[in-house]
C-alpha cells in the first residue's frame, strides 16, 4: 500500500469523551452549558459596554474588548463539540473537520498568547510614560497590536498543521479526548513522529515559555514601578488593580497552556490531561471577563448605568416621585 492510499484510509475520528458514565455526562452537560452561556454573555457584555460607553474609548478598553472577542471565538471552537459529545454515545468527526478544528483552535489560541503581550505593552506605557500614553498608544498602535497578534496566531497554526499533515493516517482513529488537538492526533499517525513532535514542542512550547517568562518579568517591573514611584494613593490603587488583573489572566492562561503542551507528565496522564484541556478550552474564556469586570471600577460603573437604562419602570417611578 503506497503513501497516498494510507493517507486516505482514515476518514473520521472517534472521540472517547470525558466519561462513559451517563449520569455524570448529563451533570457535566448542564455545568458546561452554563459555563458556555456565561462566557458568551460576559464577554459580549464587555464588548457592548466598551462600544457604547464613550468614557471607555481608551486604548486599554479597546484591547480589553478585543480580548473578549478572542475569548468568545476560542470557546466556540471546542465547547459545542464538548456539549454535543456529552449527549451522544459515540461522537465522531470527519478528518477534514478535525484538521479545521485544530487549525482554528491554534489560530485563536496563538493570537491570544501574542495579544497578551500587547496588553502588557499597553500597561508598561501607561505606567512609565503616563504623559505620553495617548500619543504612543494611539489608534494605529492599538490596531497594529491586534493585527500582529492575529498574524502571529495564523503563522503558528499554519506551521503546526504543516508539520502534522506530512504524515499518513491509516489507523487507529480513536482519540481519547473530546476535541481534536495536535498531541492526540499525531500519536495515531502511521509513521515515526518523534522528530516532528520535538519541532512542534519548539514551535509551541518553547515560544510559550519565553513569552510567559517575559510577561512575568514585565509585570513585576511594572508593579515595582507602581509601588515605588506612584505617589497618588488613588491612582496607585487603580493601576495596581488593573495590572494585577492582567497578571492573573496571564498566569492562568499560560500555565494551562504550558501544562497541556509542554509538561510531559501531564500529557502521559490521560485524566490530568483532560482536566487541563477542559480548563483551557472551556473555563479560561469565562474567567477572563469575570476577573476584569469584578476588579475594574469603570466597567462596573458602566454596566450599572446600562442596566438602569434598561429598567423603564424604575425611571418612570423616579420621575413620578420627583413630581410629587
Amino acid at each position: 500500500m503506497d503513501q497516498q492510499n494510507l493517507t486516505t484510509t482514515v476518514t473520521e475520528f472517534i472521540f472517547l469523551g470525558l466519561t462513559q458514565n451517563h449520569q455524570l455526562k448529563y451533570f457535566l452537560f448542564m455545568v458546561f452549558f452554563i459555563v458556555y452561556m456565561i462566557t458568551w454573555v460576559g464577554n459580549f457584555t464587555i464588548i457592548i459596554t466598551v462600544i457604547t460607553d464613550h468614557r471607555l474609548h481608551t486604548p486599554m478598553y479597546f484591547l480589553l474588548a478585543n480580548l473578549a472577542f478572542m475569548d468568545v471565538s476560542d470557546s466556540s471552537v471546542n465547547a459545542p463539540n464538548l456539549l454535543s459529545g456529552l449527549l451522544s454515545q459515540h461522537k465522531t468527526i470527519s478528518f477534514n473537520e478535525c484538521i479545521l478544528q485544530m487549525f482554528f483552535f491554534h489560530f485563536i489560541g496563538g493570537a491570544m498568547a501574542f495579544f497578551l503581550v500587547g496588553m502588557a505593552i499597553d500597561r508598561y506605557v501607561a505606567i512609565y510614560k503616563p504623559l505620553r500614553y495617548l500619543i504612543i498608544m494611539n489608534r494605529d498602535m492599538c490596531v497594529g497590536l491586534v493585527v500582529l497578534a492575529w498574524v502571529g496566531g495564523i503563522v503558528h497554526s499554519a506551521v503546526q498543521m504543516g508539520l502534522l499533515l506530512q504524515f499518513p493516517f491509516c489507523g487507529p482513529n480513536i482519540l481519547d479526548n473530546f476535541y481534536c488537538d495536535v498531541p492526540q492526533v499525531i500519536k495515531v499517525a502511521c509513521a515515526d513522529t518523534h522528530v516532528v513532535e520535538l519541532q512542534m514542542v519548539f514551535n509551541g512550547g518553547v515560544l510559550l515559555i519565553i513569552l510567559f517568562i517575559s510577561l512575568l518579568i514585565s509585570y513585576t517591573i511594572i508593579l515595582v514601578k507602581i509601588r515605588t514611584h506612584v505617589t497618588d494613593g488613588k491612582r496607585r490603587q487603580k493601576a495596581f488593580s488593573t495590572c494585577s488583573a492582567h497578571l492573573i489572566v496571564v498566569i492562568v492562561y499560560y500555565m494551562t497552556l504550558i501544562t497541556v503542551y509542554v509538561v510531559p507528565t501531564a500529557n502521559s496522564h490521560k485524566v490530568l490531561n483532560k482536566l487541563f484541556s477542559v480548563f483551557y478550552t472551556v473555563l479560561t474564556p469565562m474567567i477572563n471577563p469575570v476577573i476584569y469586570s469584578l476588579r475594574n471600577k469603570e466597567v462596573n460603573e458602566s454596566l450599572r448605568k446600562a442596566i438602569l437604562k434598561l429598567i423603564p419602570f424604575r425611571n418612570r417611578h423616579t420621575s413620578l416621585k420627583d413630581k410629587f
